[in-house]
């Protein structure tokens, strides 16, 4: 009797440490597991993996612009202008190369949803409060400035020749703009396709002061949701900048360029990319809302 006490008790010990053991084990699997989902989201948040693509390259990091949504040229070797996203102060601040905040210029306006910025040959800016996520808005405008006396603010008010209802059916959300570009006296419009992810719009308006309707130029076949444009130095490369991707069209000008078949480029890996700006015909500075500043070299 004694002895099938014993046997119970050593049976019941050695059950009890494979169960320990096994639990231990499914513990620390489903840690691991969770650890290494953790990392992949941390990684695609933080543009980590984009060291893969070609040609591009992490060379600084922005820690005091709050979802830098678009690039421009200052007019200075060595800095850019860029924003933050949609609900975020009317600050234009100005940036590095390397991402460091070099000058934060308060502009005397409200800030409905900034999406884009572009500067002209004598140093206007122009900040695109173009924003439509819901295709809804009867208010776009785009605010024209010089840095230099940022308190005296012009405003370009547009609306679609297009747009009939507000907002229109859900296939028909063709009407957000996040990307913009100066180019030849005209501020230049890319519209983000929330309907059908096929086809940017590219409208234009005069860049002085005053109430339009945009001129409706091109429809481009993209598939995807632009974020910026970039036009290179001599005029014959567009980039219009999507989610981890870009699209590249080129030409003799910008005219021609809007009639070229996209050149799909992935940059997967790098973060949801929202502004890009040319400083020499083969180099694209891109940002992402992260905080991750990449350059982008053209073979």
């Amino acid at each position: 009797m004694r002895s099938l006490c014993v046997a119970a008790v050593v049976a019941g010990i050695m059950f009890s440490s494979c169960s320990e053991a096994q639990t231990k084990e499914t513990v620390g699997t489903e840690t691991a597991e969770k650890q290494e989902k953790q990392g992949k989201k941390k990684g695609k948040k933080g543009g980590k993996g984009a060291e893969a693509i070609a040609g591009l390259t992490q060379v600084g990091t922005m820690s005091g612009v709050p979802e830098s949504s678009g690039l421009a040229l200052t007019g200075e070797a060595g800095s850019f202008y860029t924003h933050g996203d949609d609900g975020t102060q009317p600050i234009l601040y100005k940036i590095s190369t390397s991402g460091k905040t070099l000058a934060q210029i308060d502009v005397p306006v409200k800030s409905h949803d900034w999406e884009s910025v572009t500067r002209d040959q004598s140093g206007n800016v122009y900040i695109g409060d173009v924003g439509n996520n819901n295709n809804n808005r009867r208010d776009l405008v785009i605010y024209r400035l010089n840095p230099s006396n940022p308190q005296q603010v012009q405003e370009i008010h547009l609306k679609y020749p297009d747009q009939t209802e507000f907002p229109p059916a859900k296939d028909d959300r063709n009407f957000d703009c996040e990307a913009t570009l100066w180019y030849g006296g005209k501020v230049y419009l890319f519209t983000k396709d929330r309907g059908q992810e096929q086809t940017s719009k590219v409208y234009s308006v005069p860049d002085q002061p005053g109430t339009y309707t945009a001129q409706l130029v091109a429809k481009l076949p993209i598939p995807g949701a632009v974020t910026d444009a970039a036009l290179s130095p001599d005029g014959r490369r567009l980039v219009l900048l999507a989610r981890q991707e870009m699209f590249v069209l080129e030409a003799g000008s910008l005219p021609e360029i809007l009639k070229a078949a996209p050149q799909q480029i992935s940059l997967k890996g790098a973060g949801q990319t929202e502004g890009a700006v040319f400083t020499e015909n083969n180099t694209l500075y891109i940002s992402n809302e992260q905080g991750a500043l990449y350059t982008y070299s053209f073979q």
